[in-house]
């Protein structure tokens, strides 16, 4: 049991050790008698930008929490009981074949570290390669343009978040979301992603995390099969048989699939099965570049450069009634760089990534407009993929070598080619030309992208300053479609299938794809007990 103190707040010039002394004073007790003080959360209070202060969440342990705790009033205290996790009985039916695991993102590392503590060794199936050839297949195409269909931003070990800001952000409430956050910290994640307000880990030290987590399934008899890609899933009387992967059959009672948002050929190998799936909205845009250090005064003030604050970000949103379609911002990267993020050839994809520090020159950030399931009628479930891919080939057919075609904001908002540069160059590699935006994506997102830009100017202002930079485009925030599955997390369609994380439709990050991965390990331990 603690006492938990929150909204007690610090100047930006003062220490947190301070912290000790007005946690004692809130509790009329001596500083000394403090055993214990965890930072459950750190805020920053920027409204008033010239006079910026840190808010805090805290847990204070002390003699006798229930004692001290009688005589304060004060709604800002109370006293925290200890959360308790759920224990998991395990099931009395006896696996034949270990589980096995399509995909090593968030969801499918998280599934296998689960399964693997509790004896059930699974088998790890990942298309792309591991983390350290990965990250030199990803080098190579943004140096040269030679994209690798099977290891790429989208694809291998740790997922597409391994090459984005590392986002730690979500807004589900999920008794989880702690233990998520613990075993980052323990595979070498920095101990501030528990308390931080937006918490990031950063694609330079992701990539070690990934890696250890990695290890730690294997030590405890996990088996990880790079290279590797699922063909096809064999069933008979409507329950998983086996997997066809690289031309061989494996046995496979329970089968996690955790493939991520830009396993195209996936889909359609479910949409061939019959797999029931439906389409789902999803967002379509371009990147926006700023200097950081405008970002920064926009949001600081003078304290802009201030070493108790990192890098600042935004996070923007405008519903255009009339369209009926909402335009914001997205995957915010501070600090950080426009990066190409093809998973298919003669298809020009975008993203944004950024390394700890976050400390490059500019700030960049998904612009996006939603496109709804209306937009893209058709009887196929797979309807809104095809929908992505048309843009990516137009964008890509702009320029070739998957060159982006970028505009500056104040010519993109009088349509017009740009022909020079201002302030802010761009980021993107392997290369850019100035194209128009408009050639390579739908008018009414267009028309919604200048609405947004204008309004979100009257918020940063400076936002839509003429030589900000727009590249093409971002088409993958999330999966187009969601796999549907009944209460116990697998499929409608098939037994011993359980489709899981951002690419079934149902996360939306790290964070959430990670605990959807924890619950369908939960759900598979429920069931059956690990074999021999």
């Amino acid at each position: 049991m603690s006492i938990r103190i929150n909204n007690l707040i610090l100047d930006i010039e003062e220490e947190t050790e301070l912290l000790y002394k007005r946690a004692a004073i809130k509790l009329n007790i001596k500083e000394n008698h403090i055993k214990k003080l965890k930072i459950v959360k750190e805020s920053i209070d920027a409204r008033k930008r010239n006079n910026i202060k840190f808010n805090y969440c805290l847990d204070i342990e002390c003699d006798d929490e229930e004692k001290v705790i009688k005589s304060i009033t004060d709604n800002d205290i109370r006293l925290e009981k200890p959360i308790v996790l759920e224990e998991i009985i395990i099931g009395e039916r006896k696996l034949t074949e270990r589980p096995v695991i399509i995909g090593f993102g968030p969801a499918g590392i998280f599934a296998s570290l689960l399964l693997a503590r509790k004896g059930y060794k699974p088998l790890i199936i990942e298309r792309g390669e591991n983390v350290e050839c990965r990250t030199i297949s990803v080098e190579k195409f943004w140096k040269a343009g030679k994209l690798n269909i099977e290891s790429n931003v989208q694809f291998g070990e740790g997922g597409a978040g391994t090459f984005s800001d590392g986002k730690l952000t979500t807004k589900i409430k999920d008794r989880r979301c702690d233990f998520i956050l613990e075993e980052f910290i323990k595979a070498g994640a920095k101990e501030e992603i528990i308390y931080r307000g937006k918490p990031h880990i950063g694609t330079d030290i992701l990539k070690d995390v990934v890696k250890n987590i990695r290890e730690e399934i294997i030590s405890l008899g996990g088996e990880i099969h790079f290279n590797s890609k699922l063909q096809h899933i064999n069933y008979n009387d409507g329950r998983v048989k086996s997997i066809i992967v690289n031309d061989n059959e494996i046995p496979c009672e329970v089968l996690i699939l955790a493939t991520g948002h830009s396993s195209r050929d996936t889909y359609e190998m479910l949409n061939n099965i019959g797999i029931a799936m439906e389409p789902k909205a999803f967002t379509l845009g371009v990147r926006i570049e700023h200097l950081q250090d405008f970002i920064n005064e926009n949001q600081y003030g003078r304290f802009a450069g201030h070493p108790r604050l990192k890098a600042a970000d935004y996070r923007l949103v405008h519903n255009i009634k009339r369209f009926n379609r909402s335009v914001y911002s997205f995957c915010m990267c501070p600090g950080g760089e426009v990066v190409a993020a093809a998973s298919e050839e003669k298809r020009l994809v975008t993203n944004g990534m950024s390394y700890y520090k976050r400390n490059k020159e500019n700030a960049n950030s998904a612009l996006v407009v939603t496109v709804n399931p209306e937009d893209f009628q058709g009887s196929s479930p797979l309807k809104g993929m095809e929908f992505q891919r048309y843009y990516e080939e137009l964008a890509y057919n702009l320029v070739g070598d998957y060159i982006a075609p970028v505009q500056l904001v104040g010519d993109f908002l009088k349509d017009r080619r740009s022909t020079k540069l201002g302030r802010v160059m761009p980021s993107y590699r392997p290369g850019y030309e100035f194209r128009e935006l408009s050639k390579c994506l739908p008018p009414y997102i267009i028309d919604a992208l200048k609405i947004g830009i204008n309004n979100f100017d009257s918020k940063i202002k400076g936002y839509g300053a003429s030589d900000s930079v727009l590249t093409g485009i971002e088409t993958r925030t999330s999966a187009p479609v969601k796999i549907i599955r009944n209460e116990f997390l697998e499929s409608i369609s098939l037994k011993g299938l359980y489709p899981v994380g951002e690419g079934s439709g149902y996360a939306g990050g790290i964070i959430s794809s990670a605990i959807d991965g924890v619950k369908v390990a939960e759900c598979i331990m429920r069931e059956f007990s690990p074999g021999d």
